[in-house]
Order: structure tokens, then C-alpha cells, then sequence
């Protein structure tokens, strides 16, 4: 009796034994497959096998369905990303001879005698064809951006030429308000960014803090080392931006309440943040109404 039932457990255990060792080859044998699969699909060598009953034959008749949705998809957008390239390449074709002579005809009336109404008439077309030309001039840049027609070239170089040709830039409308600016640039290291985009992101956070900075206050470009990123802080002593705000102020064509009356049409933080992004860099904000903001830029220290 106990030999009979030794036999049976034994025969029991043996067969416990042979299923899983089974089950685990015919998983890893799935498993193999599936990864197959994914890695053909990864190379775009996928191809349904014979349909069957079985769930493997389901998942690879909805793992085709995928790849042909996701095929046309891409094609799709290939598409309309030339088009916008295509429309893009005509705006900046046909406004920028228009403009140039509006800008030219401007001149020519600026150079005559004219009644004291008349040069003001003739001074707010001058202003408003200048803001045309800058508002085509960004929105061409975006765009560009965005759609992959300008690539960024970051590269190994020295910050601190850098930030002083983008101090440069605002240096004479900053004197015309009586404004401090400070550049304490006392470590001149480097980074890995693409020196004339990097220089138009730098500017336009400048030129902000000038522009909305009253007159006589301060504006103060540091340069820190960190483990990993430089960090470029631009501070200032002006309006300030709320805590609800600071979340949106780099969303394309956002203004903040304060700041509507102010020249300007929103696009330039979009334009920092997005240059930045390109070369694996990004750009933070903190600011207290009233106190003033800081803007710190990273650049990455390493490819």
C-alpha cells in the first residue's frame, strides 16, 4: 500500500515536473516570437504569418493593423510637414519685398519737409511696418523651428562672448532708460550650444527684462558652473510676473495683463524656450509681482 503510494506521488511529482518544464519552453518560445515581432516591426520588416485560431495569430494580425495605421500616419505627416515648409518658404518670399519698400518709402518721406501731423502720420506707419517686419521675421523663425527646417549645431564653446555680444544688442536702450546693467561673468567656461541661436534666445530674454524693468532699475547676467548644466541667470528689478502667469508667459502670442500696453507681441519667450529644447538645454522663470523675475537658462556640459 505505501509502495502504491509512493508510486503515485512520485508519478504525481514527475508529472507536476514535465508540465512545467513545458510551460516554461512554450513561454519562452512565445516570448522569443514576440520579440521577433517587435524587433521586425522596429525595422519595418514585419509581416503577418498564416491566420490561425490562435491568440499569437491575433496579436499579430492587430500588431499589422498598428504598423499599417502608424505607416500612414508618418506619410501623412511627411506631407503636411512639406507643406507647411512650402508655405512658410512662400510668406517669407512674398511679404519681405513688400515691406522693404514700405520701410524705403518711409525714409524717403522721414527726408521731407513735412507739417507736424504729417511726420506723425508718417512716424506711426514707420512704427507699425517695423512691427510688421518683426512679426513675420518671428513667425517665420518659429515655424522654421518647429518643422525642422533650421537644425541647431551645438558645439563645445565659451559662454561668457556669448552672453556679452546678447548684453550688447540691449545695451543702448537700457542706457536710454537709466538702467544698471551688470555682468558677473567672473568664470569663462563652456558649453555645448549653437552660438547664434543661443545668442537670439539670450537677447530676447535681455531685451525683456529692459522693456519691462522701469526706468533707473537693474539688470544682472550671472554665469554659474553646475554639475551638469551651465546656468545662466538673467535678473532684473522690474514689474515682476504673477504665479498664475509664470506657467503660460512661454506659450506662443501669450501677453500677461500687465504688459498689454507694452510693445511687443508675445512670441519671444516661445522662440528662447524653443531654441533651448533643441539643444538639450530649457529655461525656468521665478518671479515675485512688484520684486522683479529671474530667468535661468541651462546649457547642457556635456553632448
Amino acid at each position: 500500500m505505501e509502495r502504491c503510494l509512493f508510486c503515485a506521488s512520485a508519478g504525481l511529482f514527475l508529472a507536476s515536473a514535465i508540465w512545467v518544464w513545458y510551460t516554461r519552453v512554450h513561454m519562452r518560445r512565445l516570448m522569443e516570437h514576440m520579440n521577433a515581432m517587435l524587433e521586425d516591426a522596429a525595422d519595418g520588416r514585419f509581416q503577418e504569418s498564416v491566420y490561425d485560431e490562435s491568440m499569437l495569430s491575433s496579436v499579430e494580425t492587430k500588431l499589422a493593423h498598428y504598423l499599417s495605421a502608424s505607416e500612414a500616419a508618418a506619410k501623412n505627416m511627411s506631407e503636411e510637414k512639406e507643406k507647411v515648409k512650402q508655405l512658410i518658404a512662400d510668406i517669407s518670399h512674398q511679404t519681405k519685398t513688400p515691406v522693404a519698400n514700405l520701410l524705403l518709402y518711409v525714409q524717403m518721406l522721414e527726408e521731407k519737409e513735412l507739417q507736424p501731423q504729417e511726420q506723425s502720420f508718417v512716424q506711426e506707419i514707420s512704427r507699425q511696418v517695423q512691427k510688421l517686419n518683426f512679426l513675420t521675421a518671428s513667425l517665420v523663425k518659429a515655424s522654421r523651428l518647429e518643422t525642422g527646417m533650421i537644425v541647431l549645431h551645438p558645439k563645445w564653446d565659451f559662454i561668457s562672448p556669448m552672453l556679452e555680444e546678447a548684453a550688447s544688442q540691449v545695451a543702448a536702450k537700457a542706457a536710454c532708460k537709466g538702467q544698471t546693467m551688470e555682468l558677473a561673468l567672473q568664470d569663462n567656461f563652456c558649453a555645448y550650444f549653437d552660438r547664434k541661436w543661443t545668442v537670439e534666445a539670450i537677447y530676447n530674454l535681455v531685451d525683456n527684462a529692459v522693456k519691462y524693468t522701469p526706468n533707473g532699475g537693474k539688470i544682472k547676467i550671472s554665469l554659474t558652473n553646475t554639475e551638469l548644466f551651465a546656468r545662466i541667470e538673467i535678473a532684473d528689478t522690474g514689474i515682476g510676473i504673477t504665479e498664475d502667469e509664470t506657467a503660460r508667459i512661454f506659450q506662443r502670442f501669450y501677453r500677461g495683463t500687465d504688459v498689454c500696453g507694452e510693445e511687443g507681441i508675445g512670441i519671444g519667450l516661445y522662440l528662447a524656450r524653443q531654441i533651448l529644447a533643441g539643444e538639450n538645454g530649457y529655461i525656468k522663470v521665478k518671479s515675485e509681482v512688484g520684486e522683479g523675475s529671474s530667468f535661468f537658462v541651462y546649457l547642457p556640459l556635456q553632448r
